[in-house]
């Protein structure tokens, strides 16, 4: 289904929920700029690899801001989740806000670039009344310039994990997920459907064989490999490991073809950021998230 509805600027977002027409349209755009368009790249992706209905009840939605024939934004929305924007400026937030209101559109929440998130709360709260909330987490995205590995290395050697490897794939991934706060409930049984599964994963190992660091990287989509994850126990930090994986993986992913590597670090971890910073990251653009909480939601919010 595609479809362009509404007055003035609002007929140029053109919607669709099939994901390959999306691409058809838009793909050429997505990739012209792989790292601010990190997130649609790779979620549409995943879904044609898996299906609408690995990600949750009821149809994705997709949309392109195209005039004479020449794509400038574009926003994805999967099953039950929120949307991702590319960067918008101010009018084309304003209009795809006024357009998925008028369609009786609720995301629950909006991530994209800080500017381009920003535009688009401000806009949903100017159309719906409903009103934005920015959350705590500060992401910051960074692409790889010049890798610079650390030097000296910790003592040991990265080890890339395959197939045989799965149940050190789910603990370590599992113990990450614990960490950073997310939901996931990790096993064997549940992995193949879970956002971790489509990565390729090296270990940090002590000389004797022990793992100590895991760093995780996404496919190649677009000339473009997003490393994700970075983890290591809170007892083994301070020792270089994180460092050492992370520019293994980045080595890896630019032996892999890729042109450009980029990665989401949390800004309320400064030594983490200073690491990436010097293994050769550069900043990108900071990252944003706002919730959309309506009048029922925003009085819950306000009792703590």
């Amino acid at each position: 289904m595609t479809r362009a509805s509404g007055t003035g600027g609002r007929r140029d977002w053109h919607l669709t929920e099939d994901v390959d027409d999306f691409l058809a349209h838009a793909g050429d755009f997505l990739r012209s700029r792989p790292g601010p368009h990190v997130m649609p790249l790779t979620w549409t992706a995943r879904l044609r690899a898996r299906g609408a209905g690995a990600f949750g009840t009821g149809p994705a939605l997709f949309g392109r801001l195209e005039r004479a024939g020449e794509v400038h934004a574009a926003f994805f929305r999967l099953p039950s989740r929120g949307l991702g924007l590319t960067p918008l400026t101010p009018e084309q937030a304003d209009t795809l806000a006024a357009q998925l209101a008028a369609l009786g559109h609720s995301p629950p929440y909006v991530s994209a670039d800080h500017g381009s998130a920003t535009a688009f709360a401000e806009a949903w709260q100017r159309h719906t009344g409903v009103t934005p909330r920015l959350r705590d987490v500060r992401l910051r995205l960074y692409r790889l310039g010049t890798l610079t590995p650390p030097d000296p290395l910790p003592a040991g050697r990265g080890r890339v994990l395959g197939e045989e490897d799965l149940d050190q794939a789910v603990y370590w991934c599992g113990e990450f997920a614990k960490a950073v706060g997310e939901s996931a409930s990790l096993s064997a049984e549940s992995w193949a459907n879970s956002r971790f599964a489509d990565k390729c994963y090296t270990l940090w190992e002590t000389p004797d064989g022990t793992p100590v660091s895991v760093a995780g990287m996404n496919p190649l989509i677009g000339g473009q490999i997003q490393v994700d994850i970075v983890y290591t126990p809170a007892r083994l930090r301070g020792h270089g490991y994180a460092g050492a994986v992370t520019a293994e993986v980045s080595r890896a992913a630019l032996a892999a073809g890729a042109r450009e590597v980029a990665l989401f670090a949390d800004l309320a971890n400064p030594t983490s950021n200073a690491l990436y910073q010097r293994l050769g990251y550069r900043t990108l653009t900071d990252w944003a998230v706002y919730d959309f909480l309506g009048p029922a939601d925003h009085a819950r919010t306000s009792r703590g």
